[in-house]
Formats: C-alpha cells, sequence, structure tokens
C-alpha cells in the first residue's frame, strides 16, 4: 500500500469538493489577522500553522484539527481536508502535518486564498480564492 500523499488542487476544484462532500472541511491555517481582516472562505475552520509575532509552528496544530473535526461529529482520518493558507505554502507544510499523523486524505489549494504575486508583486490578479470569486468573507 502506498503512503498518502498532498493532493494539489486548485480553489474551483476545492469548492466542488466542498460542494458535493458534506463531510469534507476547508481548514484555514493563515494567521488570525490574515483571517479576520483579509477575509476567508465560508465555512472555513480557522487553525493557524504559525502566528504573529514568532511565526514559529503552532506545536497544537494536529490536536487542534482532531478537537475541530471531533466537533462536528466526524472525527475519522479519512475525511477530505482542504487546507488553504495565502498562496499554498503554508498549507502545505500544514497538509504534511496532518499526512504524518494518520489523515488520509489531504488536499492543498494550490493559489491560495490571496493568489501568486503578478509583475507588479501584487496578490489576487492571477489565481486564488477570491480571484475565482468563490465565497468569503471578513471578520
Amino acid at each position: 500500500m502506498s503512503k498518502p500523499e498532498i493532493i494539489p488542487i486548485d480553489p474551483i476544484e476545492a469548492s466542488t469538493i466542498l460542494d458535493r462532500d458534506q463531510n469534507a472541511r476547508l481548514i484555514d491555517v493563515r494567521s488570525k489577522v490574515e483571517f479576520e481582516y483579509v477575509g476567508h472562505p465560508l465555512g472555513a475552520i480557522h487553525i493557524p500553522w504559525k502566528e504573529f509575532p514568532n511565526w514559529n509552528e503552532n506545536p497544537n496544530f494536529v490536536a487542534s484539527v482532531d478537537t475541530a473535526l471531533a466537533k462536528d461529529g466526524t472525527p475519522t482520518k479519512d475525511r477530505a481536508l482542504l487546507m488553504l493558507c495565502r498562496s499554498g505554502v503554508r498549507s502545505l507544510h500544514a497538509g504534511e502535518a496532518l499526512l504524518r499523523s494518520g489523515y488520509t486524505r489531504v488536499y492543498n489549494i494550490e493559489g491560495g486564498f490571496e493568489g501568486e504575486r503578478d509583475a507588479q508583486q501584487h496578490r489576487g490578479n492571477i489565481n486564488g480564492w477570491r480571484f475565482h470569486g468563490l465565497p468569503w468573507e471578513q471578520g
């Protein structure tokens, strides 16, 4: 049996999975400030991978995911978990931690919430959750 790997998907694919699989969960791993003030996908579970001011990895990340999933009644390790950050890097590392802890269906949303930088170093003009007009909110 092969070892589970993170599955890269774009925001449109992520939205489709969330629409079709009632047990799938989107986990936003950005900082509290990013989540609240920049915005976040509707229904996202917020569990930071790194937090301001020191930006160290959250040592309780996996336990926090376990707790959040247990609260909604489906704590299985084989449910679809869709990981999201600003551009897809922190979410990749957070997803790897989940795979190491026994989760088997981990997706990384490439382009993240804000997307990659364009030639002018601005985000939101190439890809990402908001670029595609998917549902989100601030606050």
